[in-house]
């Protein structure tokens, strides 16, 4: 009985989140920064998620380095199955130089194309 339950909770979450498209693509927003991304590296798809149609967005909260580099990255929101994703395209994109340190929360969309 347990167990049939487990199954069937899974299969309710993933149908809630699936999309009836195969091609899907990714995308960054910078909806809440202060300073401009100057290299914005768009995030693979995750195979798991492509094959379970998986699309969503992804909240990303980023330490950006007075020089532009990233020195911390990490999910605040979105599909487990996204994240890693979305977290390794941040921590591989550039900002504009600034004075200081500065912490910028981006949102990454994964969405079918």
């Amino acid at each position: 009985m347990r167990r049939w339950l487990a199954v069937t909770l899974l299969a309710v979450c993933v149908s809630a989140v699936c999309v009836s498209t195969p091609s899907l693509s990714a995308q960054q927003d910078q909806s809440e920064s202060k300073r401009k991304m100057v290299t914005k590296i768009t995030p693979n798809y995750p195979g798991l998620a492509r094959t379970m149609n998986i699309s969503g967005t992804v909240k990303i909260e980023a330490v950006i380095a007075p020089d532009g580099t990233v020195k911390s990255a990490s999910m605040t929101g979105g599909h487990p199955l996204l994240g890693q994703a979305a977290v390794d395209a941040i921590r591989r994109s550039k900002w504009e130089p600034s004075p200081r340190e500065t912490r910028e929360l981006i949102t990454v969309r994964f969405h079918p194309e």
